[in-house]
């Protein structure tokens, strides 16, 4: 199976966080299967850390390649293909971030790891 990472989902990951579910747990530790983090994650760190919301520690940029290079996490770009589902996905949802990942996990048929309820309503296979 294919799964693509929320971005709260891989900062619990790296810290090995209690918030983690014995579920989403399970399906990260399973070597067959594959994992994804989207360059949109990325850009949701970035900007969360330059307005003050989010604090990483110093040095966090070589952790999570690190991390990704251990656990076997392949980077997942934007494509323009990734775009086209906002045409037809619903409102539910104003973060531009969780959208974007929303669509990339529809357009490459991923299941999205995520405890976000809001992204639940979508008609994307999540799970948790």
């Amino acid at each position: 199976m294919k799964y693509l990472f929320d971005t709260h989902v891989m900062l619990w990951f790296l810290e090995d966080a209690d918030e983690l579910s014995k579920k989403a747990r399970q399906i990260l530790q399973n070597g067959e299967n594959e994992l994804f983090w989207s360059a949109a994650s990325f850009w949701e760190l970035t900007v969360k850390i330059s307005l003050g919301k989010l604090k990483l520690q110093k040095g966090w940029q070589a952790f999570l390649e690190q991390e990704k290079k251990v656990n076997r996490i392949l980077d997942l770009p934007i494509h323009e293909r990734h775009c086209e589902p906002h045409l037809t996905l619903p409102w539910i949802h104003r973060d531009p971030f969780d959208r974007l990942l929303i669509c990339q996990a529809i357009s490459e048929k991923f299941t999205l790891l995520t405890k976000d309820e809001i992204i639940r309503q979508y008609p994307v296979k999540t799970v948790w």
